[in-house]
């Protein structure tokens, strides 16, 4: 089951948003997130706002659901008119989920089609779409090329049997260099995702993951640990104690495993869970997420943030069909950010990027606390100690393990 929404402000009906939200909008890239909620098999571990074929019907169907994320892309673009936002063709695209590529390759060209329709598309814009290596093939990876799509994310997890079977994934994962070859010859930049800290994962096991992925020769490579949510089927294993939780030390050396591995590769990390050959192959949608640019989330149970105003959808695809069909916003709360809660959120996420956070846009208090933050080992002091106007907070290798704890340091 997926986490429930946030609390927040009702949404109104038809969307509109406060004039604040224009406010400096002309310095803001602007992008779009795409949601499919189809899956062919939940995995045990997964909380995203999902479902199979067999739960769903109607308008939500997925026969039906690239119509209906076309009319909310319609909304989208009136209700950001409307709102006096200045016209701006999108930088990225992001279709996630689920599994977007169970929809016919059609299906993701007419959603992309709506998105060029509605704004434009930025000269040399990133559009990705994620995927399942055993959901596609050279012929529709070809095709998504040929559709406007530039870059694939494989959900390739691990390379081990066993793990896959743990976490429920169903691929084979012989598989992955085909595919990378595949999308690679349909001329699409190819992300790898890898989990790590699955239980009965052994070191040996991360370190054959690991030389498996740098093996296709991938360009991205995004690594995230584990976490346990309560309400998956893993949670309720691991309750009823026929899985071990996730150990921390162990995450921790398998991180620092990864990104020794990674570098020598010559991929670089530009984001905690995140590393690139260079900075034309990162994640320039997830990089906008991380500067605070503007988004709007199609799809149910997606979020949105534009100026300062954040909302989210409805999770059901029912519920969501059913009110664009009524010519009403699927929003179903937002909420409007005051600055603290602004700036809280810039350390949040731009501490978490190699570029690092420019210590003067810290509060006063906070800046008295970098140099603790260079004691302990948690920020590079080169950076953070530098010459007025260029000091920045870039974490050391040991500040990435405990990154949350520098974020509660710099906004408590």
């Amino acid at each position: 089951m997926s986490p429930a929404l946030p609390d927040g402000d009702p949404a109104p009906e038809d969307g509109a948003l406060p004039a604040s939200a224009a406010v400096g909008a002309e310095d803001r890239r602007f992008g779009v997130y795409l949601h499919v909620p189809f899956c062919t098999v939940r995995c045990g571990y997964c909380d995203f706002n999902t479902y199979t074929s067999a739960e769903l019907g109607g308008g939500a169907s997925q026969v039906a659901y690239a119509r209906t994320a076309v009319d909310e892309i319609r909304l989208a673009a009136q209700v950001l008119h409307d709102a006096g936002l200045p016209s701006r063709t999108v930088s990225t695209v992001f279709v996630g989920g689920g599994t977007p590529t169970v929809l016919p390759v059609a299906d993701l060209g007419t959603m992309l089609g709506a998105v060029r329709d509605g704004w434009g598309l930025a000269e040399g814009a990133e559009v990705t779409t994620e995927a399942n290596p055993d959901s596609v093939d050279a012929r529709s990876l070809l095709a998504l090329a040929e559709a406007g799509y530039t870059r694939v994310s494989f959900g390739m997890q691990s390379a081990v049997p066993h793990v896959l079977a743990t976490l429920d994934r169903t691929h084979d994962p012989r598989r992955i260099p085909e595919v990378v070859r595949w999308a690679r010859d349909a001329g699409l930049r190819v992300s790898l995702d890898l989990i790590y800290g699955t239980p009965g994962e052994s070191v040996d096991d991360w370190r054959r993951s690991l030389d498996a992925a740098l093996a296709t020769g991938v360009d991205h490579v995004s690594a995230y640990a584990l976490v346990v949510e309560p309400g998956t089927r893993m949670g309720s294993q691991v309750r009823r104690g026929e899985l071990p939780m996730p150990d921390e030390d162990d995450q921790a050396t398998k991180y620092e495993l990864a990104d020794s591995a990674f570098e020598a590769a010559g991929l670089h990390w530009y984001e905690v869970s995140n590393w690139a050959r260079g900075p034309q192959d990162a994640s320039r949608h997830n990089l906008a997420y991380w500067r605070g640019d503007d988004w709007w989330g199609v799809g149910p149970g997606a979020h949105s943030h534009v100026g300062g105003v954040r909302w989210w959808n409805v999770k059901h695809p029912r519920a969501y069909a059913d009110r664009l069909a009524a010519g009403r916003s699927p929003a179903a709360g937002r909420e409007v950010l005051d600055e603290d809660t602004r700036a809280m959120e810039r350390v949040l996420l731009r501490v978490r990027l190699a570029e690092g956070l420019a210590v003067d846009e810290l509060s006063t208090t906070a800046r008295r606390r970098v140099a603790e933050l260079v004691a302990d080992g948690l920020v590079d002091p080169v950076a953070a100690l530098g010459g007025a106007g260029a000091r920045r907070l870039v974490l050391t290798l040991r500040g990435r393990l405990l990154a949350d704890a520098v974020v509660r340091t710099l906004v408590a």
